[in-house]
């Protein structure tokens, strides 16, 4: 088992960064929240778990152990694959959703992509003795967001999380603008802009424009 990668960043892209480590590039498929933190030539250490399939190695990574754990025990769940797990944690961070799923949120889970209203129910059925109690006891949120933050925040995220992935500062501007109508349109409903969901279209507006 590749238990973590540590090296320097040598690309980005949507939803991968390649990381070189002693003269190989590794790549290791992470979420948009994991990848905005990272930086193209400057040095990253991520846990990493190793998904093997008849046809494909894939990599995943991390921005700590406790990300890294969640990530498996939330597999142990039927019908829960490294795709799925990997996209609940674009949307929840470790503790959310450990928060979640000990108080039965059953919309904290339907908010992932993939995941409705039965399936939300069965998970939290499945996972209630598996992921453990929250350590701060957070509500769901989206990973590096703080509870105060949750009311406006989604422009920085945005505008950071494509810096990171290498667009210009007037690029990620722009994108950032053209996403705000679908952005303004959750948020007058009464639900907090989900950024992964925003991120994927902004990066789509970015690619028609090339």
């Amino acid at each position: 088992m590749i238990a973590f990668v540590s090296g320097t960043v040598a690309s980005l892209a949507p939803d991968t960064a390649v990381v070189e480590v002693g003269g190989v590039g590794m790549a290791v498929q992470c979420t948009p929240g994991t990848l905005a933190q990272l930086r193209v030539g400057r040095h990253a250490k991520l846990a990493t778990s190793l998904v093997v399939r008849e046809d494909s190695l894939t990599l995943y990574g991390f921005e700590d152990e406790d990300a890294r754990q969640t990530f498996e025990l939330l597999q142990t769940a039927s019908g829960v694959g490294p795709r799925l797990a990997q996209s609940m944690l674009a949307v929840h961070s470790p503790d959310a959703l450990r928060a979640a799923v000990s108080g039965g949120d059953e919309k904290a889970l339907t908010a992932v992509p993939g995941i409705g209203k039965k399936g939300a129910q069965k998970l939290l059925l499945e996972l209630k003795d598996r992921l453990g109690a929250p350590v701060s006891g957070a509500a769901a949120q989206l990973p590096g967001q703080s509870a105060g933050a949750q009311g406006g925040g989604w422009r920085g995220q945005l505008h950071s999380a494509l810096v990171g992935l290498g667009y210009a500062t007037r690029e990620a501007d722009e994108a950032v603008a053209a996403v705000a109508p679908q952005a303004e349109e959750a948020a007058a409903s009464g639900v907090e802009p989900p950024v992964p969901q925003l991120l994927r279209a902004a990066l789509q507006t970015l690619n028609r424009a090339r």
